[in-house]
């Protein structure tokens, strides 16, 4: 070892030296605000609970060093679910506060009760995809797209002040009903929409490009459209208890690990349709974006008037004309602007590399959702796997994206083919999360649509 670099080695500063001040004072918020937490609510937590929590401390420790404005979005979260909950105890019944001071207590009827902190999410999130494609259309500085990324950064605040709030309300509706919330496609939609979100923002801050925010942010306020008509359709809002197959620990890991995986697949997606519209050809477009919504419409208006059907059936089936209808009018609209929608987008390249790290990220949590679901399969139903529907669509989606990262990593697969299979497997991936659900029985059938 010469001088030179001995000096270096010696001289090198380890990684928690180069932590600055105000690194160490967030640490130690989050670090206060846990102990708070266990002291607080501790009673109410099981051993697993407490556990999680313990793990979550040191956890967004480093992930607000590692991504600065982490470190905001904690804090004021904190801070307002704190707030809404001591609005809650003004005044204790028997479960320790009263929830019907929704009604009557300005900031939680407005703002801070789950159910306002969603709706507010889901403005947020339409508004930021509003100024976000304004942005394709506006010469200048970029104005749009920062005024979309800020909304969007909003959105992601009050659906996280939602999910916090609504954990306290569950738990104050009686004895053993609290549960995190993410346990119906009410709460998984929340769920869905503000990971999607975060990881692009986080994706927009890493690329230094805000170009790719109105492909993203589509895709989020779709789920926020379902969202809402969900809530309609079904009162989903309402905290229900957990169906006894829920009432399971793994539920807490099991769920947030396959939905970073379904946010990050969805984000992928569309990063490859803006990868096609600013590559294809007009006949690949034509072929593959317009043909295959073209022809879901055709057999599904075939099947609405051939078909003897039952009128339930009929009516879900108008529902789907008219959805694919949408996304084929919308993909027309794509091609027929593609000049304006792919000036501003950034190199080629960095589409490319994007889509990779975000089906990357994806498939390894998908992985480990899928090994904590086999455990919790085999607590719940004596098995660890059952090839039911879900099970089996799960499987299908791993198998796609490990098909697609063994093709990249080991055949060097980039450019338009990678791009039309990430946009095909967001097909699979809806499917599995939905589509289950609608068309498929079986032991994850916890709902109906």
């Amino acid at each position: 070892m010469n001088t030179a670099t001995s000096t270096l080695i010696v001289g090198r500063r380890s990684w928690l030296a180069l932590r600055s001040p105000l690194d160490w004072a967030f640490a130690a918020l989050i670090v206060l605000g846990g102990v708070f937490a266990f002291s607080r609510y501790g009673a109410s937590m099981d051993g697993y609970e407490k556990g999680i929590l313990a793990f979550a401390v040191p956890s967004l420790v480093l992930l607000g060093w590692f991504w600065r404005p982490l470190r905001l979005l904690s804090v004021l979260v904190g801070a307002f679910s704190l707030l809404a909950i001591q609005l809650y105890l003004r005044k204790t019944d028997d479960f320790g506060a009263d929830l019907s001071a929704v009604d009557h207590v300005f900031l939680l009827k407005y703002m801070l009760a789950s159910q306002s902190a969603i709706l507010w999410m889901s403005l947020l999130f339409f508004l930021s995809t509003l100024f976000y494609w304004l942005g394709f259309f506006r010469r200048g500085s970029g104005t749009a797209e920062v005024i979309g990324s800020k909304l969007a950064w909003g959105g992601v605040f009050m659906a996280l002040l939602g999910t916090m709030v609504r954990w306290f309300e569950s738990h104050q509706i009686g004895p053993d009903i609290g549960h995190i919330p993410v346990s119906n496609l009410y709460e998984v939609f929340v769920l869905f929409s503000w990971m999607t979100a975060v990881f692009y923002l986080y994706y927009e801050d890493r690329y230094r490009t805000r170009a790719l925010g109105a492909y993203v942010m589509l895709v989020v306020s779709l789920a926020v459209s379902f969202l809402l008509w969900y809530t309609v359709a079904r009162e989903a809002h309402e905290i229900q208890p957990l169906v006894p197959a829920l009432q399971s620990w793994w539920m807490k890991i099991h769920v947030p690990a396959n939905f970073v995986g379904y946010g990050t697949f969805a984000l992928a997606a569309m990063v490859a349709l803006a990868y096609l519209l600013k590559t294809a050809t007009p006949r690949a477009l034509q072929i593959g974006l317009i043909g295959l919504p073209a022809v879901l419409v055709a057999v599904l208006l075939l099947a609405r008037f051939t078909l003897d059907l039952q009128p339930e059936t009929l009516a879900g089936l108008d529902g789907w004309t008219r959805k694919m209808g949408g996304v084929l009018a919308f993909l027309v609209v794509c091609v027929l602007l593609r000049e304006p929608l792919t000036a501003r987008l950034p190199p080629l390249q960095t589409l490319d590399d994007l889509m990779y790290k975000a089906i990357a990220l994806g498939f390894a949590f998908f992985t480990i959702a899928t090994i904590l679901g086999a455990f919790w399969a085999a607590e719940a139903w004596g098995g660890y796997w059952s090839w039911d529907p879900k099970e089996t669509w799960a499987l299908i989606v791993w198998l796609n994206y490990a098909a697609w990262l063994h093709m990249r990593l080991m055949k060097g697969l980039r450019g338009a083919v990678s791009a039309w299979w990430a946009l095909g497997g967001l097909l699979v991936t809806t499917f599995a999360f939905l589509g289950v659900n609608m068309f498929l029985s079986g032991l994850h059938s916890y709902g109906t649509l």
